[in-house]
């Protein structure tokens, strides 16, 4: 009887309506879902096939060939990415035609490969090393490698063309994903690149920094700037006063980069190991997202009463934002004029924090902890000094490891006030449909008087690309949208409608910040469990509502005056740029 995981999920109801089919595989007999390709499938009844090109929920492209298996009836090996599962099969994944033609994959893309392992920021972290070392290669081929310039005309990515192994993941994900076909195939054959149309920069291009191209990447050919020396610098300049801000996102991902379970909420302990690092305070983003929460309310209730421009669009994704300025010009209205919780946050540690303090605007340095590459960007074209560096969580995990500071082993300590302490609705930022669930809890409140009657907005939870809800606020039916994945934003503005939205919340990432581009490597990164560990933070805090922290009242009271003040517009709001002919041929 041949019985796989699929089998068994069907038996339980988890998946419903699904045809199955029999195939053979190394001797042994498997049920797995018709429908998908043969490596899919080998995936699913728990049996390893290596590749270098394929990756989960991307058109496979059959480019690596390293995934190569036997196919009785066929004269040649076959690549399982590509080809697709017949029932009654039979398939040998181990024979040793099979690895010998793996093994020489190998050697061949390592002929063509830089010989820089041990510097490349990759290192340990690499496919083709890892499966390198798994087939035992050997450096049989030499002869004329092709050579290239570093790219480095981003302030967000590093592109370097002699590690690119042509496995056209970032070109996938960049077309079909986040729907903006930057980079692509150039020239042919031996010739063939992947990179910028008319040999442009990235930087140049209309890359909108997401960094989901990072996360695809097997090798060290797409990788985010590496701004840790800028760090070191500043840590060791007597005359600075270096301060750091942690994302949300970050602090629920960096457990299983410590042999801890995925997830866990490391935020404690993340404190102590920055400190032990060397910054002199460590703050919580959340108490600027606070003020997001503060400001967006406000100008979506402000809307609501003057009857619009509908619909009022969330600032809060550097990626999103460069999107709309390249794409969507014409609709810059209707994009909130808050500046990101990292930038709030940069604006008042520059300027309110620096005068009750022993530092100063100009000593002040503040590094973000993001789990974004877009940041970076955000940080150099829009910041106005508000930020000094941004690091990823990649970057902090590595800075901790250089260190030899080990989270796990830290006792938990608390982040420093800035004013106070910050509520936790916040904390949910870094999920799909946080900031809306956040600012729907706030404006409530703000126009009935009353607080919304269940905190817990669960309608626009979940990891789905797009979903929609309606709450009546004091008769006004507010209609709001959550998306994220920019392919799912342009098809939702495709379709039309969206200007009878009152609210929409977009992130350039799927599922939101938790699978940033700047967040660690993984195909099988835990979206769901860092998404509910989110929401676990966020139900276990007394305060659940940005407007009920007395230290916001209380910075509005005694600086900012009231939200979308004057002077809380010039300290936490920003202007757009039509970007829409930046970047045509010249």
């Amino acid at each position: 009887m041949a019985v796989t995981n699929t089998a068994a999920l069907a038996a339980n109801g988890q998946i419903k309506s699904r045809k199955l089919v029999n195939i053979t595989v190394d001797g042994h007999e498997y049920q797995v879902g018709a429908d998908q390709t043969l490596l899919e499938g080998l995936r699913e009844a728990g049996i390893k096939v290596p590749t270098l090109c394929n990756w989960q929920g991307l058109h496979p492209a059959g480019a690596c060939r390293v995934c190569v298996v036997e196919l009785e009836g066929a004269r040649t090996l076959v690549a399982s990415c590509t080809q697709p599962i017949v029932d009654g099969m039979v398939v040998r994944t181990q024979t040793p035609r099979v690895r010998l033609a793996r093994k020489i994959n190998l050697e061949l893309q390592l002929a063509n490969h830089p010989e820089d392992c041990f510097y490349c920021q990759r290192n340990n972290n690499c496919e083709l090393q890892t499966l390198a070392a798994e087939y035992g290669v050997e450096r049989r081929y030499r002869g004329k490698r092709k050579q290239a310039l570093n790219d480095v005309t981003s302030y967000a990515l590093m592109r370097d063309p002699e590690k690119c192994i042509l496995c056209q993941r970032c070109v996938t994900t960049c077309a079909d994903v986040q729907a903006v076909a930057c980079i692509t195939p150039l020239k042919r054959g031996f010739d063939t690149t992947i990179g910028v149309a008319f040999g442009e920069g990235i930087g140049d291009s209309e890359c909108v920094n997401c960094g989901q191209c990072t996360k695809v990447c097997p090798t060290g050919a797409l990788v985010e700037r590496d701004d840790l020396a800028k760090v070191y610098t500043a840590l060791a300049d007597p005359t600075k006063y270096v301060v750091a801000q942690i994302a949300p996102a970050v602090r629920v991902s960096l457990a299983q980069e410590f042999g801890m379970s995925p997830g866990a909420d490391f935020t404690g302990k993340l404190v102590a190991g920055l400190k032990l690092v060397g910054f002199t305070k460590v703050f919580d983003t959340n108490y600027a997202a606070d003020l997001t929460i503060m400001e967006e309310a406000a100008e979506l209730v402000g809307r609501v009463k003057n009857n619009g421009p509908f619909p009022l669009v969330t600032s809060c994704c550097p990626a999103w934002i460069k999107f709309a300025e390249q794409y969507y010009p014409d609709h810059l209205e209707n994009l909130s004029s808050c500046k990101s919780p990292q930038m709030m946050m940069g604006a008042v540690l520059h300027s309110e924090y620096a005068k009750k303090t022993e530092a100063t605007r100009d000593g002040t340095f503040v590094v973000s902890m993001m789990p974004c590459t877009a940041k970076k960007w955000e940080m150099n074209k829009v910041s106005e000094g508000d930020v000094d560096v941004v690091l990823t969580t990649r970057e902090l995990v590595r800075m901790l490891k250089r260190e030899q500071i080990n989270l796990a082993e830290l006792e938990p300590v608390s982040f420093d006030p800035v004013f106070g302490a910050s509520t936790w609705a916040p904390a949910i930022f870094g999920v799909s449909g946080g900031v809306a669930e956040a600012a729907i809890r706030t404006a409530y409140q703000m126009v009935t008087g009353e607080e919304l009657p269940v905190p817990d907005f669960t309608p626009v939870r979940g990891l789905e690309g797009v979903k929609t809800t309606v709450v009546d606020v004091n008769g006004v039916q507010l209609r709001s949208a959550v998306i994220s994945g920019l392919q799912n934003v342009r098809d939702f503005f495709a379709q039309g409608g969206w200007e009878d939205y009152h609210f929409i919340e977009v992130m350039a990432c799927p599922g939101g910040c938790i699978n940033g581009g700047g967040q660690p490597y993984s195909e099988h990164w835990p979206l769901r469990r860092l998404m509910e560990s989110l929401y676990g933070i966020d139900k276990n805090m007394s305060w659940r509502r940005s407007h009920e922290n007395p230290e916001i009242v209380d910075l509005y009271e005694q600086y900012l005056g009231a939200p979308n003040s004057e002077k809380a517009h010039h300290l936490l709001h920003r202007s757009y740029v039509d970007r829409s002919m930046d970047y045509l041929p010249q």
